[in-house]
């Protein structure tokens, strides 16, 4: 028995199943790779047993969720712990008080305490940075770790507290629902941003998945991990980093192609972890709200912003834009409000210069739209061009975007000044033949992402609806068929979610 024990025990790498279990510096537990397919199959086996049950399952889910980010973030799962443990208190304090004044001190504390952490984690080595550098003084780096997904579970924890004061919502009495809530580890480190208000009510009534819903996030992981691995991981590795990491070396064509490339590998990235989120909610039985709705369709820019990470630009409205007077104020005022949000917003990305100027940016092309629709009708053109207009709008709103994602990745204004350089000084359309037999899979694949995002969303519904009233056991065979294909096409190191570092 003692000779079996010992085999069995030399072959089991006690290294690797350690590190399973503990945190690893730059190895996150991510839905693109294979620990997690297989840890969460796990995970459901035991969650289905569970599915009956209420405070068994809570439980459960919160512990693993704790453990999903804990391997992302180690010890500040503790700060995740302490946002939920002071909303429970200051929920409940809202709500048995009276006074206006405490009610709005309440959510002073609230908001003062989840910017304070973004400042501190985020901004504060920027503006130490700033300030030694108007002062001309030494500047010594703090190394502060940010924790992973903190820009969204703060942006939850805000939202949950307003809703409260403003009576939209009660607050959670059971302190295990709203952990399970802040805590849900399939938005908690890249959205979407789900308020208490949509997801709460589902914890409450503790309804099983559907077949349908089962079916639908299945699917939704299979197009989320198309998204991600075969698109945007394949034209980022093979073509946009090289180009964002050497502008000069290639010719204008060359970095415009880049800087459209990169706006669909963004979409793609973020979409795809969208999707797969939203999927793996719907297998647990909660539906969150659609993320992204074919941006790249849109015919002008707030149109866009009405369909790119709907989650936060609807958070930006709802929590601080209307605050801010919205457009209750006069023109002038709206216009004001709409900027302040979008540089916001963009600050929200991250402590960086160039996320400030692409916040501007799309605040201005917002306001400059809104001008315009003041100034022009365009009225006289609409049913004469009706389809030229409005392909020639998708292209210019495409364009305004991407030129604004630029700033979105590049490192430096000097990255951008030798981008801007070779695009409109050395753009040399001749090379465009060369370029095409060159990156020919790199042509295809950009070819692909397009006409699969502009073909029409009835033909998604159709093929989605087809999958989910197919027999399970052929599901779960397509699925398969599926995630191994995107495995063989997939690049050797697993590459991390653009969001995850907001």
């Amino acid at each position: 028995m003692e000779i079996i024990e010992q085999t069995l025990l030399s072959n089991i790498d006690l290294a690797k199943l350690k590190s399973i279990f503990l945190y690893q510096a730059g190895n996150p537990l991510l839905f693109n790779t294979g620990l997690f397919l297989f840890l969460f199959l796990g995970f459901l086996f035991v969650y289905n047993y569970l599915s009956k049950t209420r405070y068994p399952k809570m439980i459960f889910v919160i512990l693993f969720s704790l453990y999903f980010y804990y391997k992302s973030s180690a010890e500040c799962c503790f700060i995740l712990l302490g946002v939920c443990l002071s909303d429970y208190i200051l929920a409940r304090l809202l709500h048995s008080t009276t006074s206006n004044l405490c009610r709005r001190l309440i959510v002073a504390v609230n908001v003062l305490s989840n910017v304070g952490m973004l400042i501190y984690f985020k901004y504060f080595e920027l503006l130490l940075s700033t300030f030694d550098n108007i002062t001309s003084t030494s500047f010594s780096p703090l190394d502060i770790v940010l924790p992973a997904g903190i820009s969204f579970f703060t942006f939850r924890s805000i939202s949950y507290i307003v809703d409260v004061y403003r009576g939209v919502m009660k607050p959670v009495t059971n302190i295990f629902e709203y952990i399970f809530f802040l805590t849900f580890f399939p938005p908690l480190l890249a959205g979407p941003v789900v308020r208490a208000k949509d997801l709460i009510p589902q914890i409450q009534q503790n309804t099983p998945a559907t077949n349908s819903m089962i079916g639908e996030g299945f699917f939704l992981i299979m197009t989320g991990l198309f998204k991600k691995v075969v698109i945007a991981d394949y034209i980022s590795g093979n073509f946009v980093d090289r180009i964002f990491d050497n502008p000069s070396l290639y010719s204008g064509f060359e970095n415009l192609i880049g800087m459209y490339g990169f706006t669909i590998q963004l979409y793609c990235d973020f979409s795809g972890y969208s999707d797969m989120a939203i999927g793996i909610a719907l297998i647990l039985g909660y539906r969150f709200m659609d993320n992204f709705d074919s941006p790249f369709k849109s015919q002008n820019p707030t149109e866009f912003w009405r369909r790119w990470h709907i989650s936060l630009s609807s958070w930006l409205r709802d929590y601080l834009y209307i605050p801010m007077g919205g457009s209750r104020s006069g023109r002038l005022r709206s216009r004001l409000n709409l900027l302040n949000t979008m540089v916001i917003g963009g600050l929200w990305h991250g402590a960086s210069w160039m996320f400030l100027i692409w916040g501007a940016w799309n605040g201005l092309l917002l306001i400059l739209h809104k001008e315009l629709k003041v100034i022009f009708t365009f009225k006289l053109f609409y049913n004469s061009f009706k389809n030229t207009r409005k392909v020639f709008n998708i292209i210019i709103t495409f364009t305004l975007i991407s030129f604004g994602m630029i700033f979105f990745r590049a490192g430096s204004m000097e990255q951008v000044n030798d981008m801007l350089t070779q695009i409109f000084s050395n753009f040399h359309l001749s090379v465009a033949p060369q370029f095409i037999s060159g990156y020919t899979m790199i042509t295809l694949t950009i070819i692909v992402a397009l006409v699969l995002h502009f073909s029409p969303h009835k033909w998604t519904i159709s093929l989605q609806e087809k999958y989910i009233k197919m027999p399970t056991l052929i599901q779960g065979i397509v699925l398969a068929a599926v995630i191994f294909l995107i495995i063989q096409v997939r690049q050797s190191d697993i590459v991390p979610f653009i969001y995850l570092q907001y």
